[in-house]
């Protein structure tokens, strides 16, 4: 009788293992975010693409470019350029020329952009803590910990 490797022998259980995985986390990932669509929507009329750029300028009370937004965001710079017109029009974000440079424009929030992310951002801590709040807090760290690492990991290796 030939032996494999152990490597070998338990590749195949571990990689269907990390695929169920994977289509767990998308799964839950979709869920949440659905229904978090769903409620930016019904409570606030707003999308969560605009929730997002509204946490990432109130993150950087000074302002943003918009071309480190769309980076920050992951998006690109038209899909912004969309959502910033309908908030400057909303009058939730303020739009500048950069200083020496007419071409880049500086985005920040208004104070009633502020105020109104504020309200968002608690009524989403509390969605979010209804939808994970099964998990204990020594699970939360350690899931988190695990895809911080991998993460890291994958963006160093690729």
């Amino acid at each position: 009788m030939v032996s494999a490797p152990l490597d070998t022998i338990d590749r195949p259980a571990a990689s269907k293992e990390r695929l169920r995985l994977w289509i767990r986390l998308l799964r839950t990932s979709r869920l949440i975010e659905g229904e978090l669509r769903e409620r930016l929507k019904t409570q606030f009329d707003s999308t969560l693409p605009r929730f997002d750029v509204l946490a990432a300028l109130y993150r950087q009370p000074g302002g943003m470019l918009m071309s480190d937004l769309s980076r920050f965001l992951l998006v690109s710079n038209g899909n912004v350029t969309g959502i910033i017109e309908r908030l400057v029009k909303d009058g939730l974000v303020s739009r500048a020329a950069r200083e020496g440079d007419r071409r880049a424009s500086i985005v920040k929030l208004t104070e009633a952009g502020a105020r109104r992310f504020t309200e968002m951002a608690a009524a989403h801590e509390i969605w979010i803590e209804e939808f994970l709040g099964d998990l204990t807090l020594s699970d939360a760290e350690r899931l988190s910990a695990t895809l911080r690492a991998f993460r890291s990991n994958w963006e160093d290796g690729h």
